[in-house]
């Protein structure tokens, strides 16, 4: 039971992320919501906040990684145990599941009256406008790699809290605004495919498929990108 504190932050912060963040993704795409067609603005500023608002209640307890690719840069940066790897990661992937069953359950009627299965795969699920598997997988490892040595700078500078986490939203939000039309901006595993499995297994009327060939895109891309910024952020720092 030791550090089962650390690990329900992350569970339960990843949770809450989840719902927020795909709650952002239903609520401007799905055609019968009333914020249908919001656009992408609303998109960054959603996640930007839900980052923020996980970071504020959990940061404290655990760093709010809420994202496996976090956990790993900040690993290999030398300011996690690896212990303690193991944990994070396993609660943040049940964490997102049950996000997404939240999000699910929220947005059922919405999800069962959509007709374009594409967009109701993008609820919970990131994916390519363009399909190139290198392409895609470059743009997550830039998008992740940008993130998380902003958030290793963030220990370096030792800002005060307010400030640090003005930089978490810009961060996040940011980073949608500039690779969000590539591949929607996974940078997390746990949030793609933990949803990407829920999205495959509960009931959604003229669901189509999961795109199960490109969910390694969003697995691997944000683990190289995190791992990339701890190693240079260690050389320069």
């Amino acid at each position: 039971m030791e550090h089962m504190n650390l690990y329900l932050a992350e569970l339960v912060g990843t949770a809450l992320f989840m719902v927020l963040g795909l709650g952002v993704c239903a609520n401007i795409s799905l055609s019968k919501s009333g914020m249908c067609g919001a656009g992408g603005i609303v998109a960054a500023l959603g996640w930007g906040v839900s980052m923020v608002t996980v970071a504020v209640c959990f940061g404290p307890v655990s760093g709010a990684h809420c994202n496996p690719a976090v956990t790993v840069g900040f690993w290999a940066a030398g300011s996690l145990s690896g212990s303690l790897v193991p944990g994070y990661i396993i609660s943040q992937c049940i964490g997102a599941a049950i996000g997404a069953l939240i999000v699910w359950q929220l947005y059922k009627d919405h999800l069962d009256e959509e007709e374009n299965q594409g967009t109701t795969l993008g609820v919970f699920t990131t994916g390519p406008s363009i399909r190139n598997s290198w392409r895609n997988c470059l743009s997550e490892i830039m998008a992740t790699f940008c993130l998380m040595f902003v958030l290793l700078s963030l220990g370096h500078q030792n800002p005060a809290n307010g400030v640090a986490m003005f930089f978490v939203f810009c961060g996040v939000a940011g980073g949608v605004m500039s690779f969000g039309g590539l591949t929607g901006y996974a940078i997390n595993p746990a949030r793609d495919l933990m949803p990407r499995i829920i999205y495959t297994l509960v009931p959604i009327k003229n669901k189509g498929g999961s795109n199960w060939g490109y969910a390694w895109v969003p697995i691997a891309g944000p683990l190289i990108g995190a791992f990339l910024a701890a190693m240079l952020y260690k050389i320069i720092f």
